[in-house]
């Protein structure tokens, strides 16, 4: 059965390949390979968008950093046009994200993971489960998952046994 996958940042990051930031890269192509047979549909969360760019602006170089900014813009480009295998998700619209947002205070509270208790849910954490909430309720009957190369955000699937 296919599923509907939220890719997070760490994910992306291995797809295009960044730097310094691609260390299961061949992994992430073969799980990915498995995912396009099984007609998964992938969606890329705009804080995947937001973080990668991050980090691509603190590779080393500024000749490097332009290099990997335009294959990324041609990239995310591509999905919103359609040519990629995955397409971004929606822009929040200014209340949702307010309600999002508002939502943040108490996800910054608790501990990331039972194991990561000095550190809290990030805003972009919060905004990537806040869609996988969102595409959950849009989508009761399917599968849905973030995919992520840690288990604080991978734990959000809903066909998880």
């Amino acid at each position: 059965m296919s599923a509907i996958v939220l890719i997070d940042t760490s994910i992306y990051l291995n797809i295009l390949d960044v730097p310094g930031r691609n260390q299961q890269r061949q992994q992430v192509f073969d799980d990915f390979e498995q995912r396009i047979r099984a007609s998964d549909c992938f969606l890329l969360p705009m804080a995947a968008i937001w973080e990668t760019g991050n980090h691509i602006s603190r590779l080393d170089s500024g000749g490097q950093r332009r290099s990997w900014a335009i294959r990324f813009v041609d990239d995310v480009c591509a999905a919103i046009a359609g040519d990629a295998p995955y397409q971004p998700t929606y822009f929040a619209e200014r209340d949702e994200f307010a309600a999002w947002l508002r939502g943040f205070p108490d996800t910054a509270q608790r501990n990331k993971s039972p194991t990561k208790t000095n550190e809290g849910i990030s805003l972009s954490d919060h905004s990537i489960i806040q869609e996988w909430e969102r595409t959950r309720q849009r989508h009761p009957l399917s599968r849905v998952m973030i995919w992520a190369n840690d288990s604080d955000l991978s734990s959000y699937d809903t066909g998880a046994t």
